[in-house]
């Protein structure tokens, strides 16, 4: 459960800490007091998106934090999967929001993105707000409540598992299924490739071999004048004596003086060396000594190398990868008979397979649904509608991801009427009590420890505001429940109770949440009833809703 809500400039919230209680609570406050920025506060450390313009005026960054306990072990083995340790059964996220529009998150100390809190915050809270209910409308989602109803998932997952199995091998089908003209001109094509790049015979690394003896060719006279002049320096000519010959005349006339013996040694290693440089200037010569058809042959090459690395790959390697693909896509096409076979042969196993298993989801689905009926029934009957009829409708639909069922759910206000869709009839009062029982059911197969509930009683007021209150109870002795309400009603039934304030202090605009005390909350609930003038009379009744428990 949400233990603790820390939150620092955020909008017109300069500092505030909020310490949740088990079972229910509820903030109240005047309209525009900053109620929604506590939502948005929690939003944002659930990895919801955030907007820079949420940073209060004047400050450069915001900062929300939340300290989640009791943890179940589920929810804590699916946090570790993901990377993360729990503290002594605790997590504490936080967000810093810059005015530069980025985030700077962390879970337990450990940086880690938006998409990490999103989904670790997904196993935390659960928000119910307009938005849940508009998706409540919507038929596409409908059978996501009945799955919720599952207390075994295995069927869902062996028929998801079929599908993309079955998708895999209608999409290999495709790719294999062309007409004649089409398989000839692709073989006619690929043959050419083939050919050209066989024929082109490449080798790894060959352009730059190439390349290196193109400029030791266009550089071999310059190289070999030197060559050779060095080797005149060093064996001399019939006019001069060589550098070597004078090195020999030191070392004799040195070598004969015990004196000069380490110089005459010095003398003798300088001739060594000087011939192992004849040696190697020998060699280069050797080497330099080309056709002079080479360079033009070397030209060509590259020139053929280059033109093929245009159409097949930047480089050698590329190239022959090509060339292996293009062999394989030729032997698939050729022998594109018998895997066509056996790819048909594949696709109606997968196909009998997924038909079964989307029949077995659907007659799971249904028993499900039968239950579900009935209870959403018990519980709006509890909620003043006693006279709705609710039912979920199945309709056979194509196979897909979910399954072949088209499930809508339709409900009659008025005894007499058919059963319609949910969309065309429903009010917003009716809605939001239609998604109380809902969640009030889930929430008993559901691991999420903080349901929260944004304006819930919108459209809904007198009794039936006293009613959604009491289940609100109800369902926080299994779950926490944060519900921001303007019903004196709901409100009533809270475990714990926040006001939230706005004061104005100078040029400046400054939002406070307090938890309540007895007589504090005679006052809230006396004002949200009575609105600006808080009379003896609306007191007494503030107090008796507060002890009617």
């Amino acid at each position: 459960m949400l233990r603790t809500l820390d939150i620092e400039n955020i909008a017109v919230i300069e500092k505030a800490s909020v310490d949740f209680l088990p079972g229910l609570n509820v903030l109240t406050g005047e309209t525009g007091a900053g109620k929604s920025i506590v939502i948005d506060s929690i939003n944002a450390i659930l990895g919801e998106r955030t907007s820079k313009e949420l940073v209060r005026h004047g400050c450069d960054s915001a900062y929300v934090s939340a300290c989640f306990e009791d943890i179940p072990e589920s929810v804590s083995k699916k946090i570790a999967e993901i990377g993360y340790e729990l503290d002594d059964n605790a997590l504490l996220i936080s967000r810093k929001i810059s005015t530069n529009g980025k985030s700077v998150c962390k879970i337990n100390g450990k940086s880690a993105t938006v998409s990490m809190l999103k989904e670790i915050g997904s196993l935390l809270v659960n928000i119910h707000g307009q938005h849940d209910s508009q998706a409540l409308l919507n038929p596409d989602y409908q059978y996501q409540y009945i799955d919720m109803m599952f207390s075994d998932n295995s069927i869902f997952q062996d028929y998801k598992a079929s599908f993309r199995d079955l998708i895999t091998v209608r999409r290999k089908l495709k790719a294999l299924t062309m007409s004649e003209s089409d398989k000839d001109k692709e073989l006619e094509l690929l043959d050419y490739q083939i050919k050209e790049l066989e024929d082109a015979e490449i080798k790894i690394g060959e352009r730059e071999e190439l390349n290196k003896r193109r400029a030791l060719i266009s550089a071999a006279e310059a190289i070999t004048n030197a060559l050779n002049l060095s080797l005149q320096t060093i064996n001399g000519d019939d006019e001069n004596n060589g550098v070597q010959s004078s090195i020999n005349t030191c070392f004799n006339t040195l070598l004969q003086f015990e004196q000069a013996k380490e110089i005459s040694e010095t003398f003798a290693d300088i001739n060594d060396k000087l011939e192992f440089a004849k040696d190697k200037i020998d060699a280069l010569l050797l080497e330099l000594n080309f056709n002079p058809v080479e360079l033009e042959q070397i030209e060509e090459r590259l020139d053929l190398l280059f033109r093929l690395s245009s159409k097949y790959g930047s480089d050698e390697s590329e190239m022959l990868d090509f060339l292996e693909r293009a062999k394989q896509k030729r032997n698939s096409i050729v022998y594109s008979d018998i895997e066509l076979e056996k790819l048909n042969a594949q696709y109606d196993e997968y196909f009998d397979k997924t038909v079964r298993l989307a029949d077995e989801l659907s007659a799971l689905r249904k028993k499900v649904a039968s239950d579900f009926e009935k209870q959403v029934k018990a519980e709006l009957e509890f909620l003043d509608m006693p006279k709705l009829q609710f039912k979920v409708d199945f309709q056979k639909g194509n196979l897909s991801s979910n399954g072949f069922d088209k499930i809508e759910f339709l409900i009659s206000t008025n005894p007499g009427e058919p059963p319609k869709p949910l969309v065309k009839i429903a009010s917003g009062g009716e809605l939001s009590r239609i998604m109380l029982a809902i969640k009030n059911i889930l929430s008993y197969n559901d691991t999420i420890g903080t349901l929260i509930f944004d304006e819930i009683d919108v459209g809904v007021s007198g009794r039936a505001s006293q009613k959604i209150g009491l289940k609100l109870k109800a369902v926080s002795k299994n779950t926490q429940v944060i519900c921001v309400t303007h019903s004196a009603q709901i409100a009533s039934n809270a475990n714990e109770h926040f006001l939230i304030e706005k004061d104005i202090t100078g040029d400046k605009t400054y939002t406070k949440v307090a938890p309540l005390d007895f007589e504090a909350r005679k006052r809230e609930l006396a004002r949200i009833m009575g609105g600006l003038e808080i009379t003896e009379t609306l007191l007494k009744s503030a107090e008796e809703l507060l002890l009617a428990d």
